[in-house]
């Protein structure tokens, strides 16, 4: 059945409502680089963040399309969900293709709070979008695996207790299949003491926007042999269907941040008057807000047709980036008619226009760059000679 935008209102009435409990001054407060972390604990406590966990696990058994609406709810009311959303995109791999033990240990952890998996590690200094070059190995030795390298952009690795890890445990294959050799690991990052496994070094990023972002250095860290997720060698297919996710998620959050944006921008264009008259009368800002609503509207029916494929099991790569890519885009053109409503008012730290503009901006390059999705539609879906 496909999942459509009314089948959510209760989700979107009760996460507005948490949410109304973390006003917009709760954010600011945060800035440069606090981590919200009694936000967190409530969407915990409410099920919010083990939403896509099975039932018979202790989740909520939503669909992602229901995930999605979660994302976008706390984005259109002023927050700021990059603080957790990993902890629903990562589920693909883990659901997808992970051992019956791992799902019995880790979920019902994760479902109820006792463990968080906010921390995705794929990106790499040297390798950046070009995964299959990654350089961070685990070897096996023994019963365990020993794992040495670097990830970098690691969002919420200072405050999650597991990870999801892609390292090549073969060489790359320099044909046609250099997604061989890939696999990925589910692990433990603390101890029983809550401490950093020992070889772990995680060190903040400080970003434009407050997103938590870490390096992570692996030196030696020993997991154990079961840690591995999937089939060996197979992780980079493993981890799309966590990618997808990611994507939908994202637009998403970008179509919650463009509703933020336009409302603010509304309202104070009715309110505001100039020459005796409010601004909201004059085409020159009434017709781009008019714009960015159409854009947005648009990307958004791209969001529900991906998350429905997702959720069906179909194939959804092509449409979950296109999702990411208009979505992305349409926030940051209702940002920039939001300031230019706003006016001088538009950066003040008050107004939260700025905070909510640095935040959307990011999707435009992460998590995956908006050109390398214009490569690959050109690839996958108009049949044109590969880029890279």
């Amino acid at each position: 059945m496909t999942a459509a935008p009314d089948d959510f209102e209760l989700i979107r009435t009760e996460v507005r409502r948490l949410c109304d409990k973390f006003g917009n001054e709760y954010w600011r407060e945060l800035e440069p680089s606090g981590y919200p972390e009694e936000f967190v604990a409530e969407l915990t406590a409410h099920g919010w963040l083990g939403s896509l966990i099975p039932e018979q696990y202790g989740g909520g058994g939503l669909s992602l399309a229901g995930a999605s609406v979660i994302v976008e709810e706390i984005s259109a009311s002023g927050g700021n969900p990059s603080a957790c959303h990993a902890q629903m995109y990562v589920m693909g791999t883990l659901l997808r293709h992970g051992s019956e033990e791992q799902k019995q240990r880790y979920l019902p952890l994760v479902a109820d709070g006792r463990k968080r998996l906010q921390a995705f590690g794929v990106t790499e200094p040297t390798a950046g979008s070009e995964t299959t070059a990654i350089q961070t190995r685990a070897v096996r030795d023994g019963d365990s695996w020993s794992i040495n390298g670097q990830k970098i952009w690691t969002s919420r690795a200072l405050y999650s207790d597991l990870m999801i890890l892609l390292a090549r445990t073969a060489p790359a294959d320099e044909g046609d299949n250099r997604t061989d050799g890939l696999s990925v690991f589910l692990i433990e990052l603390r101890d029983d003491n809550g401490e950093l496994v020992p070889g772990l070094t995680i060190n903040p990023i400080p970003t434009m926007m407050n997103h938590n972002t870490t390096e992570v250095f692996f030196d030696d860290v020993v997991v154990p042999g079961d840690a591995l997720v999937g089939t060996e060698g197979q992780g980079f297919r493993h981890i799309l269907d966590g990618m997808n996710a990611e994507r939908i998620l994202i637009a998403a959050e970008c179509i919650g941040d463009g509703r933020f944006f336009l409302e603010r921008a509304s309202e104070y264009a009715k309110g505001r008057e100039v020459f005796g008259r409010p601004i909201g009368m004059n085409q020159g800002v009434a017709f781009p807000l008019a714009r960015a609503y159409a854009n947005l509207e648009a990307a958004d029916l791209m969001r529900w047709k991906a998350a429905n494929l997702f959720d069906a099991g179909e194939p959804c790569g092509a449409e979950a980036n296109m999702a990411k890519l208009l979505a992305s885009e349409a926030s940051w053109e209702a940002g920039n008619a939001a300031l230019n409503t706003h006016g001088g008012f538009g950066f003040a730290v008050e107004y939260d226009i700025e905070r909510k503009f640095r935040e959307t901006r990011l999707y435009q390059v992460a998590p995956v760059n908006n050109n390398l999705v214009l490569a690959f539609v050109a690839q996958k879906c108009l049949g044109l000679p590969k880029s890279y």
